[in-house]
């Protein structure tokens, strides 16, 4: 009678126990329904309020991003064109066609962007020199290199060419004043503007400035050899002490 009195507690026991978890579980079940039901009645006011310009905003975002990838697209064309355009009038220029190449370039002047259009309208003033016709050629460089629309590269190669061409009928304080922005150390043209900057210096008597120009010169690794040498032979005619010589030192280092 004990043990069976005790065993029938037991189960008894038991059996409450699982009703309660189970009714803890439905609570759970109904709780998540409930807080999913009240998620989804907030969102759909929300979407009720402002779903109009939500939307508006979405659509805003995509054609705008449409229209990013139209352009990107339509310039990634238009320069594909113009590399080929450029490359068949380097081949005509090459074989010494003049008329088509001039045509060409002429094209591209007009349609290509800055870059493209500077480049062109340099070798323009390159076929006219090669014709012998330097005053046609110092114009296009002084037109590239006035024009604020051309990158600045192509304006100061422009500047350089136009000063070279023009070299022997300008007056040195305007070779000087055109070219010294670019005769220091570090720019791009140091070795070129340098060396007219310093024989205009020279035919002003001023010797002093433009051997001290032509060592730095002399000195600037970036400044191809062979202006360095006429450099370094320039400053020492005018009593300026250049320095050692990076040629030879380059060649002993090498040895």
């Amino acid at each position: 009678m004990a043990l069976f009195s005790n065993n029938d507690k037991s189960g008894s026991g038991g059996t409450t126990n699982r009703i309660a978890e189970r009714h803890a579980a439905q609570e759970q079940v109904f709780l998540r329904e409930v807080d999913d039901a009240l998620r989804e009645d907030d969102a759909l006011r929300l979407f009720r309020r402002y779903g109009l310009a939500l939307g508006a905003a979405i659509g805003v975002g995509l054609a705008g991003l449409a229209g990013w990838m139209a352009w990107t697209g339509h310039v990634a064309a238009e320069a594909g064109q113009h590399g080929e355009a450029m490359t068949v009038a380097l081949d005509q220029v090459g074989a010494g066609r003049w008329a088509p190449a001039q045509s060409s370039l002429d094209q591209i002047a007009k349609s290509g962007g800055p870059g493209y259009s500077a480049s062109a309208r340099l070798i323009e003033a390159g076929i006219a020199l090669d014709q012998k016709k330097p005053d046609d050629a110092a114009r296009i460089f002084a037109a590239v290199a006035a024009d604020p629309k051309v990158p600045q590269p192509y304006r100061d190669l422009a500047t350089v060419r136009d000063v070279a061409t023009r070299f022997d009928k300008m007056p040195p304080q305007q070779v000087i004043d055109r070219l010294k922005p670019l005769a220091v150390p570090g720019n791009a043209w140091f070795g070129s503007a340098g060396e007219m900057v310093g024989v205009a210096q020279m035919k002003l008597g001023h010797s002093a400035e433009a051997g001290a120009l032509f060592a730095a010169m002399a000195h600037d690794s970036g400044v191809p050899e062979g202006l360095r040498r006429r450099a370094r032979q320039l400053a020492t005619q005018l009593g300026v002490d250049p320095g050692p010589d990076l040629s030879a030192a380059g060649t002993s280092l090498a040895q």
